[in-house]
This record gives structure tokens, C-alpha cells and sequence, in this order.
């Protein structure tokens, strides 16, 4: 069935690029978006330091070479033989969006963003790709593993239990573009490397200032306005040496949905009936938030044939959400009018990497490097209120600390790289090397006031139950051999072995092949296994948060308390991962790829299924945490990381590129890339006394939250100083299963039991398919000054509203689950560029 859909989801692209004459990306980096092209036949070129090639700015075919998915040093995208994408700088920019994880998410069609995040999620960015959670995807910043953040994902939901790399601790303008690999790549760079590879590709050339600055504003609705200021250089010193800057500056206000809070409606007796305003819940919204980024990248040749490098980045984030709101009658000498608590993070985000590189040793390129990377996290809450205190004691603060944490990881790797000839016929290339790698992760209590009698309203602080420190040693070897067999034809063969001290080995290999039957046409496939460790903060992390109603724990995986509710060790993540596909070149110019894709996961390490009532309320007490006697038993719950099952991913990617030159009219580059994909769990695990991990909800999580599909069409325009660009992009279907929340009638039943808090009856919500209209129109005042005006989502669309009794409170009118277009609406903006 599914292979039927494939083909007819290729009539229908065929259709569309007929219809639009061409589908693709911009045909330079500096200018566009490169794909996967035809390979050009020529022999591999002796291999050599890395060096960045120089985009051309006349519209000439793109050279940039790639370094993901690969050991070679002399490849294009267009001749990869897995899917490559080169995003180029000046392609991010024209997104609008000020952030990284937002750029790269308007123009990629793999990837996507949760709509909105609960609690502290809201305050940390996270990207998915083909559909799969965050912590399986890699992310790589010049070839080098990027340490993840410290803040774990605790609610239920599609990204329960992640600690993603946050990529806007990353200033956006120090990248000259990203390399965006859509395969399975476990053998090449380790763990995590299962969806794909992310390769940030920093600026390193000499050159003027750069400085740049753009505001903007939800149009719609009249808030969440930012600013963002940023400035990058770059300059030679020394022999053959470099030294390149960034920095920015960036800060967002609160941008609030309209909600009406069902409780705070007048007269309305069944919640209350309080005369508060309408839209005092403002839960619905994206958080405040003011961010410092700053990266300074370096090298210099010490000899002739040994060069030294390095690259610092450093960023600092305050940032605030608000959680929900708080009748007056929780403390009305404290609050007579209710309160919103509001969650905060102060965080600090830092990495270095010092490495040499060099080449003549015995014949072998070689780099040595070692790079540490953390995060830290101080978790808070304000405008609160500790009930249990302020019942036992009469006072309770309105501002407290409720935890820290950190997460750090020193990589240390050596690489060593050679290309000879076998018989003096085949050319080889050999690379091998090894890695080690220490992680630790820390948590800490918050203040007494935060956690103690169930802890402050919205965000409970961690107890000293919860709190320790955690580390593990990953040892790491690989080796990598590409052979050209014929001059049309690649195989690579890769394998790699690693250790972890708590989780034992693992062994992945991948066999790649690419085979250009004419000029214009190419074949590739690979088949490759992989795999994710558990990270530490899903093997340790517990907390109980407490809401308006209820309560809801997460009990540590390796913990007595979890134990008794069946939890087990957490396993490695497996998976193996086939991929084939077709590159054409219908007329010259005109680049095709088309890549299917199977991924199966076994052992997926997701939240577990919830227990609640008594048990869960049981499990809570033996981690140490009091829940208030106000709260309703059944809407109290804990769950645990688990390795809940398997699932199986299948999908095609599409990406096309064309450009039109039209003499005095200018050049007009058109684009289309295409993601389908449907994950299915095929098999469901069990706890020790033999319950399921999973129940429909939670496989609508891991199932259907990400969209079934996602189309971009770009055409970029330039024409004298004037420069248009226009981005239309289509959302498919999510589909969740809702729970049936306080609005839904008293007395209705569903297999015997209460409708309301079922955790059996779900509402099967869809959020259709939507397209959404980018309009970006820029200006060259001089030859050194260029101004925008742009909007995104100009029609304002928005996601569908769920029904009244899956809308929690009346505060949550849209799916916050899904992972499609966002509830923000429109926005439009304004920037600046000048280069001196």
C-alpha cells in the first residue's frame, strides 16, 4: 500500500513541476539553497586540507564542497552519494525569521518545529527531522559533535524526554551555510545520528564588517515584538591565518492568543463564576525572551604542513513563559485578583575546540581536536505562590529558585585520511580514527520554598531527592573506505564501534553506492544500521509538577520509585536505516533528486505510559514529593523514560532547482523541495508486570504529531538593485488524540468509565493541510547598504481550533502537540544590511 503511495505521490510531483516549470533551490551558495545534482565524472582529486570554496555571485553553478556524509574533501552536493543539502547564509537570511531552528525550518522541508511547548519546553528550541524526536537528529558545528542543552522535555507529548541541541545559542550570522544530510549516518559520527546530520559550517574568510539589524511584529494580534542587532568580520593575521567575530544581540516579547478562561466567565457557576478578566490565562503564548551570542573562530599554519585552529562560542538567555492562570481563591490575601505564575531561565551556553590538522604523515591527512561544550540552566519561578506554605505559615514567597542543571560533554578525536590506488587502477580513500567522549550532568535543588508541601504553583522546584551528578565515558573507533570501482561508479564502506560504561557496545556499519548512468542521470541507495544511547538526563532526571487540578511526576528510569511501577535499564535506541534514489538532469540546469527512505527503531526511548490514581500517588511519596489534599486523584500521574517500542519510518524526499536568465530582466530562481512521511509503532513493549508502555494517545505522540507531509516552493527574483523573494508552503495533516478535558459534561461515559480525564477515550482531532504565503521585497540603497521589508504567513493562517471539551480551562484552543504551522499568525518585519 504504501509503496502505491510513493508512486502516486510521484505523479502528483511530476504534476506540480510540470505545472511550475522548474522545482528547485537557488543554483549558488551565497545566493540559494544547493541540492544533490548529477555527479561530475572526474577522477578524485588528491586529498587535501579542507578549504571553503568562494561562492560565485554571477549566478554560476554552485562549488561549494561539502564535508557531511563524507571523508573526502573534494565533493560537491551534486555529487553525494547520499541526499545533501547545502542552505546557504544569504538563503537562511531570506527566511525572515530571526532564529536558527526557525530559519532552517522555513526553508527545509524535513524539518519541523513543535507548535508550542508546555512548561519549560517553551524555552528551549528543538528541531525534528522526518518526523523523528529531536535527540535523533545530530548536530555537527564544523564537522565537531555539538554538546546538547541541559533542559529535558518533562511533559507528555511527541518530544517527551529530549535534550536536543538548542541551535539559536548559535549566532545565525556566523554560519556561511549548513549541510543538511538526510540519512542515517551512526557509522560515520556515532550516536544520535539517526534521522540525519546537521552540519553548521561557520565563516572563516577575511573580510569587511558585516552589521545587520531587523524588527518586526505579530501584525495580527498587535504584540511579539522583536529586535534582533548583530555584527561579524573577519581578518587576516600571522601566516595564512584568519580570525572571524560574531555577534547579536536578540529579544521578543510575549505573543498572546485570545483565549477565554471558562472559569473567569461571570455567573458561570459550574467553574466559579469570578469576575476576572477574559484573558487573564495567557498560557497560549510564545515566551519572552532577550539572548546574547557571540562565536570567534581562528586558525593559522604553524609550519608548513601543520595548521592550528579553534572556535568559542558563548551565549547567555533570560527567558520567561507564562503557565496558568490562578483563580483568586488559591490565596486571596496574597492574590484577590488571581495570578499567572511565569516560569524563567537563566541560562549559559558555552563550547571551545582547539585542534591541529595537517597532512604529509606517512602519507595520511590528519586532525586531532578535542572540544567541550555545556549548558546551564537556572530554572525559576515568579509570581507564585506556595499554597502549603502560606496555609501552615501565613506568608510564601512570589519568587523562587526552583532548580539547576547542567550537561557537558569533552570530545576528544583523532582522524586520519589517505587516498591511494589499488593496482594502480581503483582509487581509494582511507580515513580511520577514534573518539572518546566524557559526559556529565548535573542537577540541583531549587530553594526550600520551591518544592516543599507539593511546591509553588505551575513549576515545582527540584527536591534534594531529585538532585545528583552523573558522568559516562563513550569510546569510540571507525573506519571508513570509499572505492571508485569505475569512473561511474562509488562504494564506501564504513563501521564503527563505541563503548558507553553504562550501556554497553554497539557496532554500526553502512554501505553506500552511486552509480551515474549517463550525464544526466545517477543512482544511489545505502543501507546502514544505528543507533542512540540513552542520554544521562533520561537514564536520572525526576520531578513533580504540580497543576490547578492535579499533579503529574517523572520518577527517574534507574530509580526504586519508577521500579515499582515497572520500569527497567534503559537500552540503546537501534535502527536500521535504507534509502535509494534517482538524480536527473532533464535539460541542463534543471537538477532532480528523488529519495525513498525506510528508518525502523527499535527499542524507541520515549515517556512511558502514565499510571494514575492511587499507584501513581504512591510512586510520588516513595520518590520523596507530597502532592496537596485539593487535588483530584485521578488527575494524578507519573511516568518514566522507557524503552517503549518500535516503529518504522517511510518516506520520499524531493528537491529541484531551476534558474531563469532573462538578460535586462534579471534572474529568477525557482525552488521545490518535498517531504512525505508516515511513521507507524509496529510493535509495543511491555513493563515488567507485563502492561504496555503505550496506550492510542501515546502512539499518536511518536505516530501522527509531525505533518504527513511538507512542500516548499521559492522563487527568489533579481532584477538591478531590486531583489523579491516569494515562499509558498504547504503543511499536511497531524492528527492527535485529545484528551476530554473540564468543559465535557458531567455523566458521559466511555467503557464504563468517566469521559472526562479518560485515559482510554481519546477525541481523534486532524489538523488540516494548510499553505502559508512568504513575502520578502529587498532594495540595494547602495552598493554597500541593502534593505527589506518583509511578512510571513501574510494571510495570517493558523492552525484549526479544538473542540471546547479537549480545550483545557478554554486557555488551549489549539493542538499544541502538532508540529505543523504555528498558532503566532502573521508577521512582519524590517532589515537592514550593511557591509564596510
Amino acid at each position: 500500500m504504501f509503496r502505491h503511495r510513493l508512486l502516486f505521490a510521484l505523479g502528483v510531483t511530476d504534476l506540480v513541476i510540470g505545472s511550475c516549470l522548474s522545482i528547485s533551490v537557488p543554483a549558488h551558495a551565497q545566493e540559494a539553497t544547493t541540492t544533490s545534482n548529477l555527479k561530475t565524472q572526474q577522477s578524485p582529486k588528491a586529498a587535501g586540507a579542507y578549504k571553503a570554496s568562494t561562492p560565485a555571485r554571477n549566478g554560476s553553478e554552485a562549488e561549494t564542497l561539502i564535508v557531511t556524509g563524507t571523508r573526502s574533501v573534494n565533493n560537491r552536493a551534486r555529487d553525494a552519494t547520499s541526499p545533501v543539502t547545502v542552505l546557504s547564509a544569504a538563503t537562511l537570511q531570506r527566511s525572515g525569521q530571526m532564529n536558527l531552528a526557525d530559519e532552517i525550518t522555513r526553508v527545509d522541508p524535513s524539518i519541523t518545529t513543535q507548535t508550542m511547548g508546555n512548561d519549560t519546553n517553551s524555552l528551549t528550541s528543538s528541531i525534528r527531522m522526518r518526523g523523528l524526536n529531536p535527540d535523533e537528529v545530530l548536530v555537527l558545528v564544523d564537522g565537531k559533535r555539538r554538546h546538547t542543552t541541559a533542559n529535558i522535555v518533562v511533559d507528555t507529548g511527541p518530544q517527551q524526554g529530549s535534550t536536543p541541541v538548542d541551535l539559536n545559542m548559535i549566532p545565525a550570522n556566523a554560519i556561511d551555510h549548513i549541510e543538511i544530510l538526510r540519512d542515517g549516518a551512526a557509522a560515520l559520527y556515532g550516536s544520535d545520528a539517526i534521522a540525519g546530520v546537521v552540519n553548521i559550517i561557520l565563516k572563516k574568510k577575511p573580510q569587511g564588517i558585516h552589521l545587520s539589524t531587523q524588527t518586526g511584529a505579530n501584525a495580527y494580534t498587535g504584540d511579539g515584538w522583536n529586535y534582533q542587532v548583530g555584527a561579524d568580520g573577519g581578518l587576516s593575521w600571522g601566516h595564512n591565518g584568519y580570525l572571524f567575530l560574531s555577534g547579536q544581540v536578540y529579544h521578543t516579547d510575549h505573543m498572546v492568543v485570545n483565549t477565554h478562561d471558562v472559569r473567569t466567565i461571570p455567573g458561570n457557576a459550574e467553574y466559579g463564576g469570578f469576575n476576572v478578566p477574559q484573558n487573564s490565562n495567557k498560557v497560549a503564548s510564545t515566551p519572552e525572551e532577550t539572548r546574547e551570542n557571540l562565536s570567534i573562530k581562528f586558525g593559522q599554519d604553524l609550519t608548513k604542513d601543520i595548521q592550528g585552529y579553534g572556535l568559542i562560542t558563548y551565549a547567555h538567555r533570560h527567558a520567561e513563559g507564562y503557565q496558568n492562570y490562578r483563580l483568586p481563591s488559591v490565596a486571596p490575601t496574597y492574590a484577590p485578583n488571581g495570578f499567572s505564575p511565569i516560569e524563567t531561565i537563566e541560562e549559559n551556553d558555552y563550547a571551545a575546540t582547539l585542534g591541529l590538522k595537517g597532512q604529509n604523515f606517512f602519507g595520511f591527512n590528519w586532525d586531532l581536536s578535542t572540544t567541550y561544550g555545556a549548558d546551564e540552566d537556572k530554572l525559576g519561578n515568579k509570581n507564585t505562590i506556595n499554597s502549603s506554605l502560606l496555609e501552615s505559615t501565613g506568608a510564601s514567597p512570589r519568587k523562587v529558585h526552583a532548580s539547576t542543571s547542567r550537561l557537558a560533554q569533552w570530545t576528544n578525536n583523532f582522524d586520519m585520511r589517505r587516498q591511494f590506488r589499488i593496482a594502480n587502477t581503483v582509487p581509494v580513500l582511507l580515513a580511520f580514527g577514534a573518539e572518546h567522549r566524557l559526559e556529565t550532568y548535573n542537577l540541583g535543588a531549587g530553594e526550600y520554598a520551591s518544592y516543599a508541601g507539593g511546591g509553588t504553583a505551575a513549576y515545582a522546584g527540584l527536591m534534594p531527592q531529585n538532585a545528583g551528578q552523573w558522568q559516562r565515558d563513550v569510546w569510540a573507533g571507525y573506519v571508513d573506505a570509499d572505492f571508485h570501482l569505475l569512473p561511474h561508479w562509488d562504494l564506501d564502506f564504513a563501521g564503527r564501534f563505541e563503548h558507553y560504561t553504562d550501556v554497553n557496545n554497539t557496532e554500526n556499519g553502512k554501505i553506500s553506492t552511486r552509480y551515474d548512468i549517463t550525464r544526466r542521470v545517477a543512482l544511489r541507495a545505502t543501507i546502514s544500521n544505528g543507533f542512540r544511547a540513552p542520554t544521562l538526563a533520561e537514564e536520572h532526571y525526576s520531578a513533580l509538577n504540580l497543576s490547578p487540578t492535579g499533579a503529574s511526576a517523572v520518577l527517574g528510569a534507574d530509580s526504586a520509585a519508577a521500579r515499582s511501577l515497572g520500569a527497567s535499564r534503559l537500552k540503546p535506541e537501534r535502527s536500521t536505516n535504507v534509502e535509494g534514489g534517482i538524480i536527473v538532469e532533464p535539460i541542463k540546469g534543471w537538477h532532480v533528486s528523488a529519495d525513498v527512505y525506510q528508518i525502523d527503531i527499535r527499542d524507541r526511548i520515549f515517556g512511558s505510559l502514565a499510571v494514575n490514581g492511587a499507584p501513581a500517588l504512591s510512586g510520588i511519596n516513595e520518590m520523596g514529593g507530597t502532592v496537596p489534599s485539593s487535588a483530584t486523584i485521578s488527575d494524578v500521574s507519573a511516568n518514566y523514560f522507557a524503552n517503549v517500542g518500535s516503529t518504522r519510518t517511510q518516506g520520499l524526499d524531493i528537491q529541484s532547482d531551476y534558474t531563469f536568465r532573462f538578460r535586462t530582466m534579471g534572474r529568477l530562481m525557482l525552488s521545490m523541495g518535498l517531504n512525505l512521511n508516515r511513521t507507524r509503532v509496529n510493535h509495543i513493549n511491555t513493563d515488567s508486570f507485563g502492561n504496555p508502555f503505550l496506550n492510542a494517545q501515546n502512539k499518536a505522540y511518536l505516530e501522527s504529531a509531525a505533518p504527513r507531509s511538507k512542500i516548499i516552493l521559492n522563487a527568489y527574483w533579481t532584477v538591478g538593485k531590486w531583489d523579491i523573494n516569494v515562499r509558498q508552503t504547504r503543511y499536511g495533516e497531524t492528527v492527535s488524540l485529545l484528551s476530554y478535558q473540564d468543559q465535557t459534561p458531567a455523566g458521559l461515559t466511555c467503557g464504563g468509565q468517566a469521559l472526562q480525564y479518560s485515559t482510554t477515550c481519546f477525541n481523534q482531532f486532524k489538523n488540516t493541510p494548510l499553505w502559508t504565503t512568504d513575502l520578502q521585497i529587498g532594495y540595494h540603497v547602495t552598493p554597500m547598504i541593502h534593505v527589506s521589508v518583509g511578512a510571513n504567513n501574510i494571510f495570517n493562517v493558523r492552525p484549526r481550533k479544538v473542540p471546547a471539551w479537549n480545550n483545557y480551562l478554554g486557555a488551549y484552543p489549539y493542538d499544541i502537540n502538532a508540529a505543523g504551522i504555528g498558532f503566532a499568525g502573521g508577521y512582519y518585519y524590517g532589515r537592514v544590511d550593511a557591509t564596510f
